[in-house]
């Protein structure tokens, strides 16, 4: 995404810098949260600036009346922008202005009396097993170079069998491993809000690390990044999703085939196969047990079934 161009007062341009700050110190957003809200935020003051003719001040900013921020809303609204795409925005802008009113800097109400736009419910699809495995063969088959045919193994398996996000796989550094991953069987993730989870990895994961970390030419030190691009900086997520797309199409798989779709692969056939919600509630790092029975599509009939055959008074003759 390209840079976004907008004029604020000097008064604004400080009170922006403290909310930064402020995300990444005490709300201890991730990088690329920050990133996205700051990109939202820069949005709506080259809209504010263009609406306002000139550039916005702290003063102007408690003036803004609903139509001005309904002004933004339709101004998003002509781009064709995704519904999730526009409540975030509104959401970035709200937590924006609450800042400002708790530091005693801006009291606008105007923008509470919005309505954040309907998000339609939507579950990314998992892939079947066979095509989990598949897609994560032929990430082993695509690279001209053995190390980076392994380094794209290892992610993708980390993603499939350990369930992280694509965010949380390339965060993660060598100290996070320890020094025998095949032994202690673990991993420490920092996963969104900056909290921390361990979780358990399979000997085919390690196994995979391991072959990849052998077999990779740069410097793998614990203050390093695990995952490295070909000049040894920290690979962009930007390459797994390109490798990802050339794997589904290979494969013939749907555009839903996503990194982010391996995780959700990995929740969905964890809890065919009988794990229970709130184990996979930890393993993905969710914060509450309402958001893994959405992103795993837990079906009434399934949830039934586990009700009938555990419970005792569902059991015949109780």
């Amino acid at each position: 995404m390209g840079l976004i161009i907008f004029r604020v007062g000097e008064d604004v341009q400080d009170a922006i810098a403290e909310w930064g700050r402020w995300l990444e110190n005490e709300r201890r957003a991730s990088a690329n949260t920050t990133d996205a809200y700051r990109r939202d935020l820069a949005t709506f003051f080259a809209f504010l600036s263009d609406h306002l003719g000139g550039e916005p001040t702290l003063e102007e900013l408690q003036s803004l009346a609903p139509a001005d921020f309904r002004s933004y809303l339709a101004r998003r609204n002509t781009k064709g922008l995704a519904r999730t795409s526009i409540a975030r925005g509104l959401s970035t802008v709200r937590n924006f202005f609450r800042f400002l009113d708790r530091n005693g800097l801006v009291h606008n109400p105007a923008i509470d009396t919005l309505r954040t736009p309907k998000i339609p419910s939507s579950i990314p699809k998992a892939l079947t097993p066979d095509d989990a495995l598949a897609a994560v063969k032929m990430a082993g088959e695509m690279q001209d170079e053995p190390w980076l045919a392994k380094r794209d193994m290892a992610i993708m398996l980390l993603l499939y069998g350990c369930g992280l996000r694509i965010g949380e796989a390339l965060d993660l550094n060598v100290s996070d491993i320890g020094p025998d991953l095949s032994k202690d069987g673990t991993l420490r993730v920092i996963g969104k809000g900056n909290k921390q989870r361990v979780v358990p990895v399979l000997p085919i994961v390690a196994e995979a690390i391991s072959a990849y970390r052998a077999a990779c030419p740069h410097g793998l030190s614990d203050d390093n990044p695990l995952f490295v691009g070909s000049r040894g900086g920290r690979l962009n997520p930007g390459v797994v999703q390109r490798q990802v797309r050339k794997i589904r199409t290979l494969l013939g798989l749907g555009d839903t085939a996503t990194p982010h779709a391996l995780r959700h692969s990995f929740a969905t056939h964890l809890l065919a196969n009988g794990g229970d919600l709130r184990t996979i509630q930890e393993l993905l790092g969710h914060a509450s047990l309402s958001t893994t029975q959405r992103y795993t599509a837990v079906d009434e009939a399934k949830l039934r079934a586990v009700y009938d055959d555990a419970h005792p008074r569902a059991k015949r003759g109780d």
